[in-house]
């Protein structure tokens, strides 16, 4: 009895551990099978690739975790999109990977790997400038120049609505509805930037500088912010120097109070659409709503684009009893006066100099 058991039980035995060793190989084959279904490498598994190479991925607007996972794995950026799946839950990110194009390198760490798409992709990007006192025309001009866009394109960017402002006095139906409403200031976009988020950008600079100055003292007086802005446009036109702006704002205050056209040279400028050059008696009797020779108070929208230190100068004009002002000095600096008669010294003075016709 005894001698034929055992070698049965030996038999048993041999097949108990053959079946062992098959049941062993299926769960590890299973269990690869599972983690490519799960779009993971098993951690046996890792990347052979290259580390340290160069690789763009691109991230769609959207997509989960896993789908990140698998296309940073497939690209060779990360070993396990599985256990990239698992951090970014660990970490609580689902929902702050943004989507775009990232310029990664093969076999980088998880940590890094998640903290670039938190930091979101990297756009390329150029500057454009704007100067001050350019009139909307030019604007568009200067824009086109340093751009990819016409002029023309601009121009309908302004005209369709796709670029709104606040401080539009009317309709935008026509450009120089749109006259000194662009904020002139150096500027950064991403090269795919369209015409409308330029501008769009530039308007509203311009109504948060406007938003960022006290106007109680300007409107008390009984004007609106947005002929402060128009004041504001003239004081530019007239000013190069700092420290004239205050005191040429207080006559433009004083002329209107007292109900004295503004006889501004600028302002005829404008509606001649010239520049730069010296004023005739038939140019100050163009028919024009800019004429501040023939037209009392503010012309009808602003002539170009203010600075900051313009329009915080209108928005609180110093008390003075000035009326006259003219350009004395070479810098580009004015004198001012109450006294008609000192004002005429001062002007043929300044002539005789050669520093204006």
């Amino acid at each position: 009895m005894t001698s034929f058991e055992e070698p049965r039980n030996r038999s048993v035995l041999a097949v108990v551990i053959v079946l062992v060793a098959i049941l062993g190989l299926g769960l590890v084959g299973k269990a690869m099978f599972s983690g490519f279904l799960d779009g993971a490498s098993p951690t046996t598994m890792a990347s052979t690739a290259t580390v340290g190479v160069p690789v763009a991925v691109e991230v769609p607007a959207g997509a989960s975790a896993r789908t990140i996972g698998s296309l940073l794995q497939e690209a060779d950026v990360i070993a396990s999109a599985k256990e990239f799946e698992q951090a970014v839950k660990d970490g609580g990110y689902e929902q702050r990977l943004g989507a775009g194009r990232y310029d990664l390198t093969t076999g980088m760490s998880m940590d890094d790997v998640i903290a670039a798409l938190l930091a979101g992709p990297a756009f390329e990007t150029y500057r454009i400038t704007v100067r001050e006192g350019l009139r909307i025309g030019e604007v568009l001009t200067e824009v086109s120049t340093q751009t990819p866009f016409t002029e023309g394109e601009l121009e309908e960017a302004l005209l369709s609505g796709a670029v709104q402002s606040s401080l539009l006095d009317g309709d935008f139906d026509t450009i120089q509805a749109w006259e000194g409403l662009l904020f002139p200031d150096t500027y950064e976009f991403e090269t795919d930037a369209s015409a409308a988020a330029i501008l769009g950008k530039l308007a509203r600079t311009m109504e948060t500088r406007v938003g960022s100055i006290n106007w109680s003292p300007w409107t008390e007086r009984g004007f609106t912010i947005y002929e402060g802005i128009v004041a504001a446009s003239i004081i530019e036109a007239e000013t190069k120097v700092d420290i004239d702006r205050p005191s040429v704002a207080s006559v433009i205050v004083n002329r209107i109070e007292v109900g004295m056209p503004l006889q501004i040279d600028a302002t005829v400028l404008y509606a001649l659409d010239a520049r730069g050059i010296g004023l005739t008696l038939n140019d100050l009797e163009i028919d024009s709503p800019y004429n501040t020779y023939l037209n009392l108070g503010l012309p009808p929208t602003p002539i170009g684009g203010p600075r900051l230190a313009s329009l915080e100068a209108i928005a609180d004009p110093p008390v003075t009893d000035y009326i006259y002002y003219v350009l004395t000095a070479a810098d580009g600096s004015h004198s001012f006066t109450a006294d008609y008669n000192e004002f005429l010294g001062w002007k043929d003075k300044a002539k005789a100099e050669g520093l204006f016709p």
